[in-house]
């Protein structure tokens, strides 16, 4: 493709939003009424990738593929920000704070860049803000190691932050209760991110690059000399490919079980959001910042939709993503009531607006997986971390989009930040 900005945006300008059902396939021009950001790379011949999991990593590693030149399917079994995603919840926090891991704050630093461009191209023409920076407020009963070492890692790598006093805060922000902490940080830059509109503006734009949608379950088809040939669909139909990525969070061990079993967790996390006070803006951005506290995040309501005050505990242990209900049992609601009452005591009676319940991808080691599979040498892997992805997923994704086309073989990013995997035999 060789046209120049202007001659896309207008070719593109008169396309039609949809999404395919599995089995079926449309001209790409049809799948959706955004233009591209740019001119798509020209390339001799577009190798085709079927991406499995429309997610925070397979939505972005889509989006960069197609950006990039490839010819890419974006398979999801209930589509772009369901509420069975990881990614489901409506917001994520986007932070650098990780102690001494030097690459993770240097990636979570250069996607809050990438974050806050994609606002500035994309917000005016989706009618959505998708990135919000709120300053993340960290608390510690003292600088201990963790404060210690980001702080360290801040100045090495130029993060914005302030120490500040515990009188500072309290000044500040009136309604936290500070009883038992002695140490304050704020990094400036961090936010929140909408996390399932995300999702959707990411597939939406990927389709009016040209990229096709489809709504079904993919799973391993036929096989030939060590290379995958196509994926099954179901209600029905297949995908063949140059290149496939399986992205799918938590149903990395359902979908390929000989090698993921036992390589993540898919623990469930808790999140609720409680009504603010009428008329009391102090508990809505821009007004405080978001928090992290031992045990708990959250941060303030966001506009223009309010979904609440946000609170994330600890969860559940169910590891199956597609069976899993839901809706928070009210047994689990004292947790976050307690917290509530210690530390913003005005919230204690805040009315529960909604509660939400995702499922994490947890590797061992805490790091990223972004690997060829043992067995097919076309086939990638790309998951796990430690409850950390959504943030990532505009850094992490281009890195998966480079090394399925043999553009990224960083060792620092490779040794550093991903988790090799055995071969199942």
């Amino acid at each position: 493709m060789s046209m120049d900005r202007r001659e896309f945006l207008k070719a593109a300008a008169g396309a039609q939003t949809g999404f395919l059902l599995a089995g079926g396939r449309t001209p790409a021009a049809e799948s959706s009424s955004l233009p591209a950001r740019g001119a798509l790379r020209q390339v001799a011949a577009a190798p085709e990738v079927v991406v499995i999991g429309a997610g925070a990593f397979g939505g972005w590693t889509a989006y960069h593929l197609r950006e990039m030149g490839a010819s890419v399917t974006l398979v999801d079994a209930y589509g772009p920000g369901n509420s069975r995603a990881t990614s489901g919840d409506e917001t994520r926090g986007i932070r650098t704070a990780y102690g001494a891991r030097e690459p993770w704050t240097r990636w979570a630093s250069e996607a809050i860049v990438r974050w806050k461009r994609w606002d500035e191209e994309w917000s005016q023409r989706l009618g959505l803000q998708l990135f919000f920076q709120t300053g993340d407020l960290i608390l510690r009963p003292d600088w201990d190691a963790f404060l210690t070492d980001t702080r360290r890692v801040w100045d090495q790598l130029g993060v914005r932050y302030e120490v500040l006093t515990l009188d500072e805060v309290a000044h500040r922000y009136p309604m936290m209760n500070l009883d038992g902490f002695g140490a304050a940080v704020i990094e400036l830059d961090a936010g929140v991110g909408r996390a399932r509109r995300a999702c959707e503006a990411v597939a939406q734009v990927f389709g009016g690059m040209g990229g096709n949608v489809v709504i079904g379950r993919a799973e391993l088809g036929q096989r030939a000399g060590g290379r995958l040939e196509d994926v099954v669909l179901s209600p029905g139909g297949r995908l063949t490919a140059q290149a496939f990525v399986f992205a799918c969070g938590p149903w990395l061990p359902k979908l390929l079980p000989d090698v993921m079993n036992g390589r993540v967790r898919t623990p469930l996390g808790h999140v609720y959001y409680f009504g603010t006070p009428p008329g009391d803006n102090r508990y809505t951005y821009p007004n405080m910042p978001s928090y992290n506290v031992p045990g708990v995040t959250g941060w303030p309501a966001l506009p223009p939709d309010n979904r609440g005050f946000r609170v994330r505990t600890g969860g559940r242990t169910e590891t199956d993503p597609d069976a899993t209900e839901r809706w928070i049992e009210r047994s689990f609601h004292e947790q976050p009531r307690q917290f509530l009452a210690q530390r913003f005591p005005e919230l204690k009676d805040a009315p529960l607006l909604e509660t939400r319940a995702c499922h994490y991808d947890l590797t061992p080691d805490r790091n990223f997986i972004v690997e060829q599979h043992p067995e097919l040498e076309n086939v990638w892997i790309a998951g796990g971390g430690s409850a950390e992805g959504f943030k990532f997923g505009p850094v992490i994704g281009e890195y998966v989009a480079q090394r399925v086309l043999g553009e990224n073989t960083d060792i620092d990013l490779i040794t550093h930040g991903t988790s090799d995997l055995p071969s199942s035999q």
